[in-house]
């Protein structure tokens, strides 16, 4: 009997995510701006949000891989309304996620991005657009 074939880890339903940062764009002028960087792959976010205390009308511009693509487009549609303190926990639960430690049903949709999940390279891309949004609400006013 033949071993089960891996998820395919660009999935139309993890390319079809990618679509929605359309719906996000990013605004230089808010007063909320962060950005991150992956130290492995080069990717970056810039996130702008129209309030310094809480994330609210949010925009991405984001060049990533599909899988960095697919996690801002999860993150924009779920993040709307969280503060600083949030953002910090939903970080430290995406890490517990990705080691095998949490399931997938943390996050609305994210089981999407489980076929990148063994793919440690991938693993910041996936993370880069909370610690985006935390640089936002940790540095009010900053440009990103």
């Amino acid at each position: 009997m033949a071993a089960p074939r891996a998820a395919a880890l660009y999935s139309p339903a993890l390319l079809a995510l990618t679509i929605e940062l359309a719906d996000v764009p990013y605004d230089d002028r808010a007063p909320a701006l962060g950005q991150a960087r992956s130290r492995s792959c080069g990717s970056t976010i810039h996130l702008s949000s129209s309030r310094s205390d809480r994330l609210e009308e949010i925009g991405l511009r984001v060049s990533a891989c599909a899988v960095g693509q697919a996690s801002a487009a999860l993150f924009a549609r779920e993040a709307n309304g969280l503060d600083l303190d949030a953002v910090e926990a939903m970080l430290e639960r995406l890490g517990e996620w990705l080691e095998g430690g949490a399931p997938s049903a943390i996050l609305p949709r994210l089981e999407l991005l489980e076929p990148a999940r063994p793919h440690s390279g991938r693993h910041e891309a996936i993370l880069l657009p909370w610690r985006a949004a935390r640089d936002a609400l940790s540095n009010p006013g900053t440009p990103g």
